[in-house]
């Protein structure tokens, strides 16, 4: 096994969406020799199936990731074995181990935290810079506690941090709360300046469906994957691999996955509510069912498209909405409908009203229209 001291890749989270996305392709990547190296995965949380999960990774034997789906047509069933994974440490146990890794070895960071892994704890205090401190309790206090030994022991090595959390800008976001967190903490303008200067801060998007554990460690996933990262000077990427693109127009992949995918998903819920379809129906069930697939295609076609045909970007969408197709009709995935309507007119405001927003004049859209008054 690898020393999981020693790699340069430094994880927070031990999500089996992380085990199918990036560090399947850093696996995959290193077989061609096109990865840094492996990950040290860390556990920042005490939940139980975090606390089974990094017990077999720690173990750096690699785990099965099963893709299953269509694509172009083409059914597929197959399963890789990832071995990016040299072990895991435990952030409340091992945290002098982590320290002492973060102020040399490490040139990339990467987050998956879930939909709370921003929020401060009250409980997090500049005291917790000593050395022989316990680890934070939050993910921001433990962040900065890293980014300011490793300033403080070698301030001029290059460092890119990749947060996958579903927040737009994420890389921005994640900045900026470390930079307050600092100020907070009346830390050294220097220090503020290393983050803005030295560290490299990734905006990107991350998009797979992770259907599925396989225990102990291992996951079920679909075979389309985007890891879309916008460009910046002086970012080291973990991998090159056909799934990571690097884009000056993340934006963009942003507006298709919400307005075509999302939207899509939150279209199927609408009708599956107002109707009172069967309580377990799934999208694949719904997609084979020909008035639910045609009224989400009318949409789609009359009211969505146009709006991206309108910015000249018609081409690059139907692209796109021909992969949300393949993904609808995964007959494997059981992605059950009354999953995706929870918080449902929440949804409906952030995937139909912007659309709304953004169309040209003279474009009808009754079907959006609708549902939002609905």
């Amino acid at each position: 096994m690898s020393n999981p001291l020693s790699t340069p890749i430094l994880q927070f989270g031990t999500s089996r969406f992380l085990q199918a996305h990036a560090d399947l392709f850093i696996s995959q990547a290193l077989s061609r020799g096109q990865a840094l190296g492996k990950v040290t995965v860390v556990q920042t949380t005490a939940s139980p199936d975090s606390a089974r999960r990094m017990q077999a990774l720690a173990r750096g034997a690699g785990y099965p990731v099963r893709i299953q789906g269509t694509e172009q047509g083409r059914t597929i069933d197959e399963q890789c074995w990832s071995t990016s994974i040299a072990g895991a440490l435990n952030a409340a146990r091992d945290w002098p181990l982590i320290r002492h890794a973060m102020q040399r070895d490490v040139q990339v960071v990467i987050s998956n935290t879930g939909d709370k892994g921003y929020a401060l704890d009250a409980a997090d205090t500049p005291a917790l810079l000593s050395r022989d401190a316990p680890a934070p309790l939050s993910f921001p206090a433990k962040l900065l506690v890293l980014l300011h030994d490793r300033w403080q022991v070698s301030p001029d090595a290059p460092l890119s941090l990749f947060p996958c959390e579903l927040v737009s800008r994420n890389g921005d976001v994640l900045r900026d709360l470390i930079i307050a967190l600092a100020a907070d903490w009346q830390l050294p303008t220097a220090f503020s300046d290393y983050l803005r200067q030295t560290c490299r801060w990734a905006n990107s998007l991350v998009d797979r469906i992770v259907s599925q554990p396989i225990e102990p460690i291992g996951a079920v996933a679909e075979p389309y994957a985007l890891w879309a990262i916008e460009e910046q000077d002086g970012l080291q990427l973990p991998c090159v691999h056909p799934c990571i693109v690097l884009t000056r127009e993340l934006q963009q992949y942003e507006h298709f996955k919400l307005f075509m995918l999302n939207l899509g998903h939150s279209w199927l819920a609408e009708r599956w509510l107002s109707e009172g379809r069967a309580a377990d129906e799934t999208v694949y069930q719904a997609m084979s069912n020909a008035s639910m697939r045609r009224s989400l295609e009318e949409v789609w076609e009359h009211e969505v498209l146009p709006i991206f045909a309108a910015s000249n970007q018609l081409a690059q969408a139907r692209d796109y909405l021909a992969s949300v197709r393949d993904r609808f009709l995964n007959p494997f995935l059981q992605h059950r409908i009354a999953d995706i309507a929870q918080n449902h007119e929440e949804k409906k405001r952030r995937r139909f009203l912007p659309m709304l927003q953004m169309a040209p004049p003279g474009l009808a859209q009754p079907g959006l229209r609708e549902a939002l008054q609905q």
